[in-house]
């Protein structure tokens, strides 16, 4: 069974940082694509930045690009998201999330992630 455990999260201010992570068990293979999503209240859920596990190939969504950084810790099987310069609108929960169909692109795309993670929720204030 495939399981994604997330860890990190809470409150933060307007500038600080924060680390989410996301432990990923029961991957039966070592191709596959992780990404992170949010979902703000009365949003939509969004891709905001994946990263696929052989070749480290990493997308960003515009609104955090620079800001926010994926990375994967294939000994750990952990992924990370480093959150720097946060911003209110950044408040959310945020979801890790396995794809196995198309492993090769790092683009967070909904359809093809089918392994989720419980959700962190993060809140940033002013």
């Amino acid at each position: 069974e495939v399981r994604l455990i997330h860890s990190g999260g809470g409150s933060a201010r307007t500038g600080e940082s924060m680390r989410l992570s996301c432990v990923v068990t029961g991957f039966t293979g070592d191709d596959y694509a992780i990404a992170w999503f949010r979902q703000a209240p009365e949003k939509e859920r969004e891709g905001i930045a994946g990263i696929t596990s052989q070749t480290g190939a990493t997308h960003y969504k515009d609104a955090v690009r620079g800001r926010f950084h994926i990375s994967l810790d294939r000994a750990k099987n952990t992924i990370y998201l480093q959150m720097d310069n946060l911003k209110p609108e950044d408040t959310a929960l945020y979801f890790c999330a396995a794809n196995v169909r198309q492993p090769q692109t790092a683009l967070p795309i909904f359809v093809l992630y089918d392994y989720w993670g419980q959700g962190a929720q993060v809140t940033v204030s002013s």
